[in-house]
């Protein structure tokens, strides 16, 4: 079943625009800042999962007060100013985790923004793969996870530059494989910094070489050619994020995030050959195999394969023109392949 890639963007004009800044929850918004505020307030839907961002101009104080079981997770993506969560001190790409039924306050004393997801307690064995991020009890309390000054910078980029690049494709139709890897991709910004913050837990040695190829060949062959994400293989062969990385390398000399992006890239180039551009173009075919940036796309699509996408996908035979009148191209702009680059 496809699923609806939607974007709802708006502008502010005054602080009553934050009063929805995060999908489905209400805030009490005082604005603190003088002048006339402005911003924006953007809301990405993948089906029923959420990603809020806001951006503001003015200092700002809020209060939540849940009504539902939802849990709210939350990064600071900039600053300007001192910012608290409850009694919480945050820097950019710190995380707040507001658990079903909490009142929440939070004071911005001059412009910031941030990106939030809206999670249902049911979804979370869906979208992270450590244990200790599966279990319930995490999320049961409220928490200000401190991101190390690496992960803040790799985390607000990508988040912010996957909203403004998933703006320019909204209303596209995901596949539901595809929908699941970029729901993965946004909760995996978050959970790098939460799973930082629990304490240590003791390494624990691989499992037999030969057991867990055969576990991740059996898994990604019943996956087909859809974008499998990084965190989905951890959970299906048992393995925290950092041994998984340690037994890609030991079996095939590089991380798991390199192996899965080139086997995307194989699952890119079949399709691309596979279809005519009468009906399908090379964005389509990028999104739905885990590619957002086509820039970065084709540059790598290169290297792999010596080709361009648009060169695989106009190699297509050409069709005679008794039949051209059956196929109906999509009444779609097509974008330039030369657009900024950043995949997840």
């Amino acid at each position: 079943m496809d699923l609806a890639l939607t974007v709802d963007k708006r502008e502010l004009d005054g602080f009553e625009g934050l009063q929805e800044a995060v999908k489905g929850s209400h805030f009490d918004i005082t604005q603190l800042g003088r002048g006339k505020m402005s911003g924006s307030v953007s809301h990405i839907g993948i089906g029923d999962f959420t990603l809020s961002l806001s951006t503001f101009d003015r200092g700002i104080s809020a209060q939540r007060t849940a009504a539902d079981e939802q849990i709210l997770v939350g990064m600071l993506l900039s600053a300007a100013g001192r910012v608290t969560h409850w009694s919480f001190d945050l820097r950019p790409g710190d995380i707040v985790i507001i658990p079903p039924l909490a009142e929440h306050h939070a004071v911005h004393r001059d412009a910031a923004s941030y990106a939030v997801i809206r999670l249902n307690p049911g979804e979370i064995p869906a979208l992270f793969d450590e244990p200790r991020l599966r279990d319930e009890e995490t999320w049961q309390e409220k928490k200000r996870c401190r991101a190390s000054h690496a992960i803040a910078v790799n985390a607000t980029q990508i988040l912010s530059r996957l909203a403004t690049h998933l703006d320019s494709r909204s209303d596209t139709a995901l596949s539901e494989g595809a929908a699941d890897f970029w729901k993965r991709t946004i909760a995996d910004c978050m959970a790098m910094t939460i799973q930082n913050s629990l304490p240590a837990e003791k390494d624990s040695h691989l499992p037999p070489t030969l057991k867990l190829v055969r576990l991740m060949v059996d898994y990604l062959q019943t996956k087909g050619d859809r974008p499998v994400h990084v965190s989905e293989i951890s959970t299906a062969v048992g393995l925290s994020r950092r041994s998984l990385h340690r037994w890609f390398h030991e079996i095939f000399g590089t991380g798991p995030v390199t192996f899965l992006r080139r086997r995307r890239l194989c699952a890119a180039y079949s399709a691309l050959k596979a279809n005519s551009p009468l009906t399908t173009t090379v964005g389509d075919v990028a999104i739905e195999h885990g590619f957002i940036e086509l820039g970065r796309f084709s540059h790598d699509y290169h290297v792999m394969f010596g080709e361009y996408p648009s060169q695989t996908l106009n190699a297509y035979p050409r069709v005679p023109a008794k039949l051209a009148g059956t196929f109906v191209p999509r009444a779609k702009r097509r974008r330039p392949l030369s657009t900024p680059a950043l995949a997840p």
